[in-house]
């Protein structure tokens, strides 16, 4: 089935949905399709109902009656029976979706899932019984059902431990964020200096750039200022606010309060635990509820430490949010007045390039490593993190930007490489030294076999003559923004 030509890359997510609804199994099936708001994915389904002849149902915040009149009247537009239909209970509704693929594969989407769930929690638990193994309405039907949300945590429990609609789903489809070498693509940016400082604001999200923004992309370099305090920071903008709406459209983060305090340590580049704690005032171990809480949103993500077990990071996957708690929120007010924009981005830029950009820039170049650079160290990583490793000798720690890790046939497990990242700094030979003293602490570690280990320097500034010579004797990989974009 053709994808519509207004639908830029998704192509996986396209062929697993068109497979799905097309199926010629008996039986009817269902599916979930999850993601954050304004990823696409109501156009994705949409689009699949109007090529397949499907049914589309978006739900709407409303009390459960009213949702079920609103149900019954879409039904009865989209099947046109004699008399409107005008369902009692959940259950009718369910029956007659069934009944839709008596004839043939037909995919029907109930968009917005959570806000009928919300309104009757039993809704999964009518959808379990219409789906009983040996019931024939669901075995005469070919019906593909589909539920659709962007409550992260909601539509992430629904097929989980002891939920009613767990191993019932034949598709479980996420619709993730444009990764930034599409982002670049999507904006129509050529520039990957360009490209990153925009990714590092707005991040990949598809809507940010058409429904928000109106295609208002920075032109070049020189415009790029302008840009952030036209379309990001003025008040009048519909990206001013949305940082904080991400939080807001997460139903199970009501202490609204303590999230974004949680949020804002790790922004400041309190990653672990600890740090987070004392800069949110609370106990480390009062902070498990609210960390899962955000992780299971997916607004952050953690990352156990390369070389410490028993460490682990967190880090804010969405890269607005960096942006908002970095240099937003400590001029929130002074921003909601849109009298000074233009001088508190000028005094913010130093905390951009800090807090903000550097560490973008790092995890940027941890996610080239993973899924683009299988050439560049003789595998596949596995895994890519960052890392801790402890120097005995000189009393002191080494923070290891980039860890690749390589699959482990038996015994221990081949570290591909190890990398430095600085985005403001040319990298020269001290930077490579600094990659061999950690490369010979790291040659004790019974966990990882580094006798075959890269050294790798990513720069978004360049490198220096003698360390450029280093590479063409094979000592050192260096990554550049042109390798990150176009290798």
């Amino acid at each position: 089935m053709r994808k519509p030509s207004d639908m830029f890359d998704r192509d996986r997510e396209w062929a697993a949905l068109v497979r799905f609804a097309t199926d010629e199994q008996p039986g009817a099936t269902l599916g979930v399709v999850s993601g954050r708001r304004r990823q696409g994915k109501s156009f994705l389904l949409e689009a699949l109902c109007q090529e397949t002849g499907g049914f589309y149902f978006s739900a709407q915040e409303a009390t459960d009656a009213e949702s079920l009149s609103v149900a019954g009247e879409a039904l009865t537009r989209h099947l046109g029976p004699v008399v409107p239909f005008t369902p009692s209970n959940w259950a009718a509704v369910v029956d007659v979706m069934l009944r839709m693929g008596q004839d043939r594969p037909v995919p029907v989407v109930i968009d917005e899932f959570p806000y009928l769930a919300r309104a009757n929690p039993a809704i999964p638990s009518i959808i379990q019984g219409a789906y009983a193994s040996r019931r024939t309405e669901r075995t005469a039907s070919r019906t593909r059902l589909l539920l659709c949300g962007s409550a992260m945590s909601f539509m992430g429990g629904l097929l989980s431990g002891n939920a009613p609609l767990r191993g019932r789903a034949s598709l479980d489809l996420q619709v993730n964020t444009l990764d930034y070498r599409l982002a670049a693509r999507f904006w129509q940016l050529e520039d990957p200096r360009l490209a990153l400082l925009v990714h590092s604001v707005v991040g990949g999200t598809p809507a940010y750039r058409t429904e928000m923004i109106r295609y208002d992309a920075p032109r070049d370099m020189n415009d790029f200022d302008d840009w952030v305090v036209r379309a990001i920071l003025s008040p009048g903008s519909p990206m001013f606010l949305e940082a904080r709406y991400l939080l807001a459209e997460e139903p199970d983060l009501r202490d609204s309060a303590l999230y974004h305090s949680v949020l804002s340590a790790i922004a400041e580049g309190n990653s672990g635990r600890g740090g987070i704690a004392g800069y949110v005032g609370r106990k480390s171990n009062e902070l498990a509820h609210p960390l899962t809480v955000l992780e299971d949103a997916g607004l952050i993500e953690r990352e156990r430490d390369a070389f410490r077990g028993n460490r682990t990071d967190f880090r804010i996957k969405e890269p607005l949010l960096t942006f908002y708690h970095a240099i937003m929120r400590p001029y929130w007010p002074q921003l909601l007045r849109g009298t000074a924009t233009d001088r508190i981005w000028q005094r913010s830029k130093r905390r951009f390039t800090d807090n903000v950009l550097g560490p973008h820039f790092e995890r940027v170049c941890r996610e080239w490593t993973l899924h683009f650079a299988e050439d560049r160290f003789g595998d596949w990583p596995v895994q890519v993190t960052a890392g801790t490793v402890n120097d005995p000798a000189g009393r002191t720690t080494h923070e290891v930007d980039v860890a690749a890790v390589g699959h482990s046939d038996g015994g221990r497990a081949p570290l591909l490489a190890i990398g430095e990242v600085k985005w403001g700094e040319v990298m020269g030979i001290g930077h490579l030294e600094r990659l061999r003293r950690i490369r010979e602490l790291i040659s004790g570690n019974d966990k990882y076999d580094s006798s075959r280990t890269r050294l790798v320097c990513y720069s978004g500034s360049g490198f220096t003559d003698d360390l450029t010579r280093a590479a063409a004797r094979g000592e050192v990989e260096l990554v550049g923004l042109d390798d990150l974009y176009r290798s």
